[in-house]
């Protein structure tokens, strides 16, 4: 991962917090974890975890190193599990099964 993008992006990542707020009072949230390969480093898992909080119905992320493993809670009315896979496929890193 590009660590001036992670830099860019760890700084929004207190605003990513007043939304799990809201979601966690809107309702019916589901949470998955996967196994991720591609982590080569701590940044990388907390990389992961920034990104994915910017998008619409992922309230909270937290992956691990060098486990490779991503719990995400989110709201399955707004994002599928098969986009959240996606998302992560495009940050650069492959979901596993």
């Amino acid at each position: 991962m590009i660590r001036r993008q992670f830099i860019q992006l760890a700084t929004l990542a207190g605003v990513s917090g007043l939304t799990a707020i809201g979601a966690v009072k809107g309702g019916e949230t589901k949470m998955v974890t996967y196994h991720v390969k591609g982590f080569s480093c701590i940044t990388c898992a907390v990389g992961l975890d920034t990104m994915l909080v910017r998008h619409k119905g992922i309230f909270r992320s937290k992956s691990t190193y060098p486990e490779g493993i991503v719990t995400i809670d989110f709201h399955p009315s707004l994002i599928t599990e098969s986009s959240i896979k996606g998302l992560i496929s495009e940050i650069g890193f492959t979901v596993e099964g």
